[in-house]
Order: structure tokens, then C-alpha cells, then sequence
């Protein structure tokens, strides 16, 4: 599988979404130490597939919806780091927050595989 170079196929309009936007958050503090995010909004190219399928949790106080999905990109998400809080991905009207970042460069050249879970607690408003 090393030698496999699958680019051109992730990328294809057939197989990639383009409508995927990452909201990056990069953090500092104020003069009191509180910290302060300045967003930045920046669309990507994608492959989206499930991970885990939105699930209803129904308990006496309430509902709560869960899910994630995987996004296979040559856009380097991140899951957080010193100075920048984890992205969020909108898609398909939905907003995820990416979990955890694998490299995916053995099927070509700089792409991640990233594990976004769904941050809506009532599953928000999908686009279908």
C-alpha cells in the first residue's frame, strides 16, 4: 500500500466535497490573562465519510445526538495545539470539532485523516 498513490482519486470532484469550511481559532490572552480566540474562516477540499453514525441518547433529563465523520484532506486540520484552540468544520450545515489528526501520507502526498465528532447536542440542522 505505501507505493499506492491515490491523489488524484481524492481529489476528483466525483469523490470530494468543496464546501467544507474550517473555523481556526488562534488563541492569546489579555492583559488580565483571559484568553482571547481571533477566528479565521477557510473553506477546503475534502473526502467525508462516517465514522460513527449520529446516534440519539434519550435520558431523563433530555436527548443528546452524537456522531462523527472523517475527513480525508490535504488541508492540515488541527485538533489543537499551544496558541490555537482545535478546528471546527462546518458540513453539510452541521459543525464538528476535529478530535484527532492522523497522517495519511502513505496513499499521497500530504494528506490527513481527520476524526471530527458532532457538536450540536440536538443533532443541528443538516443540509441534504
Amino acid at each position: 500500500m505505501p507505493l499506492l498513490d491515490v491523489s488524484e482519486l481524492l481529489m476528483d470532484p466525483d469523490f470530494a466535497d468543496d464546501t467544507l469550511v474550517c473555523h481556526r481559532n488562534t488563541q492569546t490572552t489579555d492583559e488580565d490573562n483571559f484568553p482571547v480566540n481571533t477566528p479565521t474562516d477557510m473553506p477546503f477540499i475534502g473526502v467525508v465519510t462516517v465514522d460513527r453514525s449520529l446516534e440519539a441518547k434519550r435520558m431523563a433529563a433530555g436527548q443528546n445526538i452524537n456522531g462523527a465523520i472523517l475527513i480525508i484532506t490535504q488541508f492540515r486540520l488541527m485538533q489543537g495545539q499551544p496558541g490555537l484552540d482545535a478546528d471546527s468544520v462546518t458540513y453539510r450545515g452541521r459543525e464538528y470539532r476535529v478530535t484527532f489528526v492522523d497522517p495519511y501520507t502513505a496513499y499521497g502526498a500530504e494528506f490527513v485523516q481527520a476524526h471530527c465528532e458532532l457538536m450540536d447536542f440536538d443533532g443541528g440542522t443538516p443540509i441534504e
